[in-house]
């Protein structure tokens, strides 16, 4: 359990965090009871075992899993209770994501696709442009601008999903093994990008993690074993 400073505009602050898949004998317990503090230029790393509950957390703490107790805050604002309107407009401009599966558009460039989130801030197309920009230079895809989804290879293409994160300068970033299908130069560039991101003062940041790498520049590491935090 980690401790409960008044909560500052921009803080994550979850509590009492209950998670439970099926009933009876058989039910998983994802999430028992998790306590968790992240502050804006604070980097919380969470690591623990496949199944452990890590991606739970994260999908909790953004707001695209339902709890059965608990309550999440960013700020003043809390999360748990938000209909999904809100909490939708929330995602949209307050929070980013970076997760395994990418979720880029298959359609779309990669700069397209880091475009995204402006388009739907209502972001003007020169700020677009020269943010955009800035955030593929930031993890090496200048040259792969103009290149799918299908024409990237699985590590480029979770640069890509870093630099959309990166182009929102989001107020709290969750990211689930950000570094897992990078080579150990490329990781080590992407998870630079994600502390300058956090070191700004302005971004909280939530990352799950088997890399030492990031685990050694993190401000705080903790365990979940069995849904519970240590």
């Amino acid at each position: 359990m980690t401790d409960a400073p008044p909560v500052t505009a921009q803080q994550l602050h979850a509590t009492g965090l209950v998670r439970t898949y099926g009933t009876g004998p058989r039910a998983v317990h994802a999430l028992r009871g998790v306590d968790l503090v992240a502050r804006p230029g604070e980097l919380v790393v969470v690591r623990g075992r496949s199944g452990s509950g890590k991606t739970t957390l994260l999908h909790a703490l953004g707001g695209l899993e339902p709890l059965d107790a608990g309550t999440v805050r960013l700020g003043d604002t809390e999360v748990s209770a938000l209909p999904e309107r809100e909490l939708l407009r929330l995602r949209r401009e307050r929070v980013a994501y970076v997760f395994q599966s990418f979720g880029l558009l298959p359609v779309l460039s990669a700069a397209e696709n880091v475009e995204v989130p402006l388009r739907l801030r209502g972001v003007g197309a020169a700020e677009r442009s020269g943010r955009v920009a800035a955030a593929l230079d930031a993890v090496g895809l200048t040259p792969h601008a103009r290149q799918r989804p299908g024409e990237l290879s699985g590590g480029q293409q979770q640069r890509v999903a870093v630099a959309r994160a990166l182009v929102t300068r989001p107020t709290l970033l969750l990211a689930d093994e950000p570094t897992a299908q990078l080579d150990s130069e490329t990781a080590v560039a992407v998870m630079e990008v994600l502390v300058a991101l956090v070191r700004t003062g302005s971004t909280a940041a939530v990352v799950t993690t088997h890399d030492p790498l990031i685990a050694e520049r993190a401000d705080r590491v903790l365990e979940l074993h069995s849904g519970r935090l240590t």
